[in-house]
């Protein structure tokens, strides 16, 4: 589960390299041509795709190509328009009046306009609209329509994502779902979009491949690739053999398969191999309704039983390092003191269990009241690194006298069934990190209901008043003591057991240009990949 669940955003600084060379001089000088798909291998099926219903990333990561915000980031991580042309803060930081570019169509002709992005800030901030993001538009105290081109807010007070907020979880075609019920939003339209971006949905067969065509309205001028088609492939196995046998162009490399690639030299002449830490960490959940997790020391006891040094080594063959709260340790808003908080220490995790009121019996077995501690840990299919962790987990805390169990489920049950319903004991799972340190929506108090993304039930009233000033809060050495006390606190508390920060392992066919890595990561301009005529491998019929 990722916080691409939220906006598919990315990490403030990141160095992004390739392992087989930089963009040639060529690639740079030739012209690009139209034409050509880019397959692309997925381990899991999106859910929906209308972004503020969405709580997946494969959702959001498809939905994006076909939905465009009033704003998004640029390369370098500032915020330019994207459906808006300019926009201008009033002074007081509380007032943004967007002014957006005029000709934008919807796939069917239609113009987008301001009422667009009005009915769909209505829709998400409908208390009847179960949307996991509403958070940040209740801040607004006025929506107001100056014009079909022009639209102001007015903030209750400043807040400081006002501004990246106006991404694609709220501009919605009016004309379209004016008369229609949330079940349509849901079933039909979030099965059948009409977008405004530059790709535009031809054909969803479920857990097996979406496709999208360019689409010719693009305002931006058409994406040079016909087609873009993910196929849903969830046992990485299968997908390195796909990949392996050319049926796939686009693979992200679990550690295993990409010191696999290293060594297959035919793969490499065709294959470029992107590796950079990625915009994300992984993390032991607890459900914190369960009475084995309620008692602190449970959870600080089970962080200093598991060796995350070990896991990084085990799971991710080094491709990674341990992570000690959710933040990247090259973000202005890390503290780095939190990693002494939890180290290794299978003594000291005895002890604090010992406290806790577990007794370790002559066979070796850890109990309270008489009951065995077991419990069970969910994860997702097609995820390797993840169930290895697992298993270390596993084995280090059988050490202790812990019995865990590991279930592996396919990705929508496990969120929909489980997750969403709030069915499980401990889950490993990862969010994406991004440019602002705001974590309101996962480990907010008001979160822990579904669909709230705090499914772990985690509160603190002292969490909470920080997540609430660092939204309200401008300056940013002010903004930066608020996160590194947050982040104080979640190491005291250990919500999480927080595991490792891995490396982004991506491998691209050669055969596509355009391909420009910045601190965005890669794909933020995948409308502009292109093939030369010459390499071109798919015509669309």
């Amino acid at each position: 589960m990722l916080k691409v669940f939220l906006l598919s955003l990315f990490a403030l600084s990141i160095l992004i390299g390739s392992e087989n060379g930089h963009v040639k001089a060529k690639d740079r000088e030739e012209s690009p041509n139209t034409g050509d798909t880019l397959i692309v291998g997925a381990i899991a099926d999106a859910s929906l795709l209308v972004p503020m219903l969405a709580t997946d990333a494969m959702s959001h990561n498809v939905a994006r190509l076909i939905f465009r915000g009033v704003v998004e980031y640029a390369p370098d991580l500032s915020i330019i328009g994207d459906l808006a042309e300019r926009y201008e803060i009033s002074s007081d930081q509380r007032e943004i009046t967007f002014y957006l570019k005029r000709g934008v169509k919807w796939e069917d002709g239609v113009e987008v306009t301001a009422y667009d992005v009005e009915f769909g800030f209505r829709l998400i901030t409908n208390p009847q609209v179960p949307s996991s993001y509403a958070s940040d538009f209740l801040e607004v105290k006025e929506f107001k329509v100056l014009d079909p081109y022009t639209f102001k807010v007015t903030y209750k007070r400043p807040f400081a994502l006002a501004l990246p907020s106006w991404g694609n979880l709220v501009v919605l075609p009016r004309h379209i779902l004016a008369d229609k019920d949330l079940n349509y939003l849901r079933t039909q339209f979030g099965r059948k979009p009409l977008g405004n971006g530059p790709f535009k949905l031809s054909k969803w067969v479920t857990q097996n491949r979406i496709i999208l065509e360019y689409n010719p309205l693009y305002s931006e001028g058409r994406a040079y690739l016909d087609r873009i088609i993910f196929r849903i492939i969830p046992d990485p196995s299968t997908l390195f053999m796909e990949l392996r046998s050319s049926n796939l162009d686009w693979v992200s490399l679990n550690p295993l398969q990409y010191l696999k690639i290293q060594r297959e030299r035919e793969l490499l002449k065709d294959f470029q191999i992107y590796r950079y830490l990625a915009f994300s960490y992984t993390y032991l959940g607890y459900n914190l309704r369960d009475p084995l997790f309620k008692d602190k020391r449970v959870r600080q006891a089970l962080c200093h039983a598991i060796d995350k040094k070990k896991i990084v080594a085990g799971a991710l063959l080094g491709q990674g390092i341990p992570a000690y709260g959710p933040y990247k340790p090259d973000a202005w808003f890390y503290n780095p003191e939190i990693e002494r908080t939890c180290n290794y220490d299978p003594e000291k995790a005895l002890k604090l269990l010992k406290e806790a009121g577990f007794e370790r019996g002559k066979d070796g077995i850890l109990r309270k009241d008489g009951k065995p501690f077991e419990f069970t840990i969910l994860t997702n299919q097609g995820n390797l690194a993840r169930l290895l962790a697992g298993q270390i987990i596993q084995q280090d805390l059988a050490k202790l006298g812990i019995k865990v169990n590991i279930r592996v489920l396919e990705w929508t049950t496990l969120i929909h069934q489980f997750i969403d319903k709030r069915r499980f004991q401990a889950v490993i799972l990862g969010w994406t990190t991004g440019p602002d340190p705001d974590l309101y929506d996962i480990f907010h108090s008001s979160k822990t209901k579904s669909p709230g993304l705090n499914f772990i039930g985690y509160e603190n009233p002292e969490v909470d008043r920080l997540l609430e000033e660092g939204r309200y809060t401008l300056d940013r050495e002010k903004r930066k003591r608020i996160y590194f006390r947050l982040q104080e606190i979640l190491a005291e508390d250990q919500p999480y057991t927080f595991l490792y920060i891995p490396m982004s392992l991506e491998a691209i066919h050669k055969r596509f240009r355009g391909i420009r890595p910045t601190a965005l990561g890669i794909s933020y301009n995948i409308e502009r990949w292109w093939v030369p005529k010459g390499e071109q491998k798919y015509i669309l019929p």
